[in-house]
């Protein structure tokens, strides 16, 4: 799989941009979560974390159609499409906004996580076929630190947005007649409407103006007669690609957690709701820093496969942390999660697709994309077990994650003597 021009620097700065718009709309999750769960009025912990299941699931539910889109369509006409609908998505909170209706709002979502389907199915193979194989964790941690950036920058912009002056809101909200909580309800509600308006217009832009860009397409090769008698095989017979599927759940299940939930972990351990709605730009600031020490030392003085063993050990040892340590200082180790988060996702990749026919790179990437979806299951449960005992103990749910991480690398990505 190559692609079809040499100007692979111009072609990285597009795709960067692209991940930066991954970045901003994907942690904007952070702030929606404390903010629906005031708007519509949400009694229960777990309710706010189906924010993030309408958001990741589209990634498992869409992931094969969005393969067969961008087949059809090829790589810069799909990049289009998935702004497109995550403009639509985003408008659609306006009707949500103005009815106060939280399933329209995860309706929105799932629309968002649609066209982000579409152009992380695009982008991702992309990024790690441009250039030398070694280097492709490097490349991936060059997106990181775009995607990163604008996600540190969503909780700060929306936030002041959205949760200003919503301090202490939930208990007053208890003291209040049914009138006026209903106006205040109402007027919170429409917060939304302004910046996710600026947001659509945004990718609307964008997607027009993709088509001056003169973006070349992935293509796959045509292979030799030859080479098709040898690649006539099922999916099913790599399981470097199948348990990588996994490893992918488990990587954006933490990296999830540990970015989506710390805003009400904060709040938890007494944090003011303009103090803690700024928690998720240090998750997100400490996995740039993460992702600046991939960028240092890949491939010259650690392999990316060794990188993503120190990685997860340190997620193993930062989850004990967050959960037998005290107030503050359990909340910044959460916040440093977002360090070992960093070099999980970008090896996963190169591992993953190693040794696949070229005809079938399509359908690996998107069932390595399917793999989000662990971002939508696990949040949740979390979010179950934080009802049933208490928010701090919850954070357990983190250690086979990282654990299934280090088997996937003695499995796939040790080198056996």
């Amino acid at each position: 799989m190559q692609p079809a021009s040499t100007n692979y620097r111009y072609q990285i700065f597009i795709i960067g941009v692209f991940f930066f718009i991954f970045g901003f709309i994907t942690w904007t999750n952070s702030v929606l979560i404390p903010y629906l769960k005031l708007a519509c009025n949400l009694q229960q912990e777990w309710q706010g974390y189906l924010v993030t299941f309408a958001f990741y699931i589209s990634y498992a539910v869409m992931a094969i159609p969005c393969g067969l889109i961008l087949k059809k369509t090829g790589m810069v006409k799909g990049l289009q499409l998935g702004l497109f609908i995550m403009a639509a998505g985003c408008l659609l909170f306006i009707p949500a906004a103005n009815s106060r209706t939280y399933s329209l709002f995860l309706l929105g979502l799932f629309i968002i996580g649609t066209g982000l389907t579409i152009l992380q199915t695009a982008s991702n193979p992309y990024i790690t076929v441009l250039g030398p194989a070694d280097r492709a964790a490097q490349r991936i941690s060059i997106m990181g630190i775009c995607n990163k950036m604008a996600g540190a920058l969503a909780p700060f912009i929306l936030g002041a947005i959205m949760l200003q002056n919503a301090d202490g809101l939930e208990e007053k909200l208890k003291l209040m007649s049914v009138v006026e909580k209903e106006a205040t309800l109402t007027e919170l509600a429409s917060k939304v409407i302004m910046p996710y308006t600026i947001l659509a217009a945004t990718l609307a832009i964008v997607g027009f103006l993709l088509r001056f860009a003169h973006l070349p397409e992935v293509k796959a090769p045509e292979p030799s007669a030859k080479a098709n008698e040898k690649t006539q095989v099922s999916i099913f017979q790599y399981p470097n690609l199948m348990l990588g599927f996994l490893a992918i759940f488990c990587s954006v299940a933490a990296e999830v957690i540990a970015g989506d939930s710390i805003i009400r972990y904060g709040q938890f351990h007494g944090f003011a709701l303009d103090v803690a709605r700024h928690l998720p730009s240090y998750t997100l600031i400490s996995m740039v820093a993460g992702y600046i020490v991939g960028i240092i030392f890949i491939p010259k003085f650690l392999k990316q496969e060794k990188a993503f063993l120190i990685f997860n050990t340190i997620g193993i040892f930062l989850s004990l942390l967050v959960v037998f340590l005290p107030g503050d200082i359990s909340v910044y180790c959460l916040a440093a999660l977002g360090f070992a988060n960093a070099l999980t996702w970008p090896p996963i990749w190169p591992a993953a697709l190693k040794g696949l026919p070229n005809k079938l790179i399509g359908v690996g990437s998107a069932i390595l994309i399917m793999g989000i979806l662990g971002g939508a299951v696990v949040p949740l449960l979390y979010g179950f077990w934080a009802d049933a005992q208490n928010r701090q103990t919850a954070y357990l749910i983190l250690l086979p994650l990282y654990v299934y991480n280090i088997f996937y690398w003695y499995k796939c990505m040790h080198e056996r003597k």
